[in-house]
């Protein structure tokens, strides 16, 4: 299974950078290319749904892409929290981490990812490992300055 771990230093406390985690309908903010609503309620806690939209902005926010069902599997504020994605292209865990490091948080993201497309997605995937990658840092450094700006609740 092809892993992706990346981290960033955040200049703010954990609780802030939990908040501003978790603050799911604004995710679009910060990471790349993605719109993200809640399924049935708020989606604080073990067992919320997410139902995120990936890719080409088209309008009103909106994207024409993959739609990437996930559900919450582990919540430990303000330190972990893992969502299953359970859609039909984007499959298995996303896994977010925080460390505390005086007033400011180290963030790491894990994705783990169970390859769509069989053969041509084990193929494929050094070939888009890269862009993947750089989306992710990308969409990290967004979430660092979000994060230090984020009101907190």
């Amino acid at each position: 299974m092809p892993e992706l771990v990346e981290t960033i230093e955040v200049d703010a406390p954990p609780e802030r950078v939990w908040a501003a985690l978790t603050d799911w309908t604004r995710q679009g903010e910060w990471m790349l290319l993605t719109d993200v609503e809640t399924v049935g309620g708020d989606a604080q806690g073990f067992g919320g749904r997410l139902a995120a939209r990936t890719g080409i902005p088209w309008r009103r926010g909106r994207h024409l892409g993959v739609l990437d069902t996930m559900v919450i599997t582990e919540w430990d504020p303000p330190r972990r929290v893992v969502v299953q994605h359970t859609g039909r292209v984007v499959r298995g865990p996303g896994i977010f981490e925080l460390v505390p490091d005086g007033e400011r948080t180290t963030f790491t993201w894990t994705e783990r990812l169970y390859l769509p497309l069989g053969l041509l997605g084990v193929v494929g995937w050094p070939l888009v490992r890269p862009f993947m990658v750089a989306g992710v840092r990308r969409s990290l450094r967004r979430f660092a300055a979000f994060a230090a700006r984020h009101p907190g609740r």
